[in-house]
């Protein structure tokens, strides 16, 4: 009962005071502050820059064994677009590349994950 009333209490002192925040005010704001971070004009805001590695697929293939074929379906990648990534002509994108550390790190993991998904 004490928590509950405390709850209560909480909830009633909010009530009275400012309005609580909605998710748009909330996401509205934080473009606000994102913005006016990028104009020099709000420095005391918190930016988390997140290095994304890059990844060579053909190692990551390599090293675990399997034709290309293999990889693609083991992980759920059109093999043409393994084919392109292996030879150049294009690049995995950001969360792309993030998978594949993953894959190259922690491969049971991933496919743990992908089985209990389907």
């Amino acid at each position: 009962m004490t928590t509950k009333k405390k709850s209560n209490a909480r909830v009633k002192k909010a009530a009275r005071g400012a309005k609580p925040a909605t998710v748009g005010s909330r996401i509205i704001e934080g473009l606000e502050q994102a913005v006016a971070w990028t104009k020099g004009q709000n420095t005391r805001v918190r930016v988390t820059v997140v290095h994304v590695p890059e990844i060579d697929v053909r190692k990551v293939r390599r090293k675990m064994g399997l034709s290309q074929a293999q990889f693609a379906n083991k992980f759920g990648f059109p093999p043409a677009t393994l084919r392109n990534w292996e030879q150049g002509r294009a690049h995995p994108d950001a969360p792309t590349r993030v998978l594949l550390a993953v894959i190259a790190k922690h491969p049971d993991a991933v496919e743990d994950v992908l089985r209990k998904a389907s």
